[in-house]
């Protein structure tokens, strides 16, 4: 990726210096507008990645993306303060229902696959696996103030308090960890440290000899040097996360797809749909540079036939809408 990166570069330098050769002041397409995206940080990576590659087509369209957790990007997306919308997981009933009573119609279109992993700090030598079992008796309300030693997990483990982070409750990787582990989105117990930012997440297990915590794989592989990966027995034994594993599902109950949603009335605008074909056309290499699991080309056309078929039968609006 980074070889065509450069080579778009060069060309777009290239071109930039024809342009102005030929009196314009500026080079790239005549596209313009505003791209507003925000919500989950598990999908801000992939997104970021493809607003990089299509501002170097597009530079005249000014795309912005936010980070406040999928609940929080859902809030902004039924408010129109945002045209796209990353999620880790899929939209809730409630918030599609906010958009129906706005008269707000929407599309979703899964862009890649990711894996949640369980980690502990580099010194940590005694967990090496967790069944799901495990991280319910770790994570579940009830455990709140009652179960915070290793050794009430494991008695041959350490009579020592470990100390639990995780994303925050506006999180998708929040949501779907629970319902995959508890059974039901939004259940946990409440004494952990939590952040929407992955990044305060890995910091802080990997300061902390007794640390344990979840997030999403390619936020491990960033910083595998830092971490130790845990398996997770899902009933067929123990399985460690690895791009390999979650395509397959193997690595089950913690792998998941992940999505950004349109609504109509951004999906009415040229630069919007111009930005969402892109994202869709170039994801598959993007995703994979990033860290992630592209879905394959045939999942990827579908997608595009989906926000085509949905674009298409839009009135089109001229300019960003506020």
């Amino acid at each position: 990726m980074l070889i065509n990166r450069l080579k778009r570069i060069s060309g777009a330098f290239l071109v930039a210096a024809i342009t102005l050769s030929c009196g314009s002041g500026s080079g790239g397409s005549d596209l313009t507008g505003d791209v507003r995206i925000d919500g989950s940080s598990t999908v801000y990576p992939i997104t970021e990645a493809v607003a990089e590659e299509f501002r170097l087509d597009h530079p005249r369209v000014k795309i912005t993306v936010g980070v406040s957790g999928t609940g929080g990007g859902f809030n902004k997306f039924t408010r129109g303060e945002v045209d796209v919308n990353n999620a880790s997981r899929p939209i809730k009933e409630n918030e599609a229902a906010q958009l129906a009573q706005r008269d707000i119609d929407f599309v979703e279109l899964g862009v890649a696959y990711d894996g949640l992993v369980v980690v502990v700090n580099k010194s940590n030598d005694w967990v090496t696996s967790l069944t799901v079992d495990d991280l319910r008796k770790i994570w579940e309300p009830s455990a709140q103030e009652t179960i915070t030693r290793w050794s009430q997990i494991n008695p041959a483990w350490p009579d020592e308090k470990f100390n639990l982070y995780g994303p925050g409750i506006a999180s998708g990787t929040y949501d779907y960890f629970t319902e995959a582990i508890m059974g039901k989105s939004g259940m946990s117990r409440g004494d952990y440290t939590a952040s929407e930012d992955d990044n305060v997440l890995v910091q802080g297990i990997a300061g902390d000899r007794n640390g344990l915590g979840f997030f999403g794989l390619a936020y491990y592989e960033e910083n595998a040097d830092k971490l130790k990966l845990v398996g997770v027995d899902g009933g067929d034994g123990v399985v460690m996360p690895s791009a390999e594993t979650v395509k397959n599902g193997s690595y089950k109950p913690l792998s998941r797809p992940v999505f950004i949603y349109v609504s109509s009335v951004a999906a009415s605008r040229p630069e919007v749909q111009t930005f969402v074909r892109f994202y869709l056309e170039y994801a598959a290499e993007l995703v994979a540079d990033v860290g992630y699991i592209p879905m394959t080309p045939e999942e990827y056309q579908a997608e595009l036939d989906e926000f085509n078929a949905f674009a298409s039968a839009l009135p089109p609006v001229s300019g960003p809408q506020p």
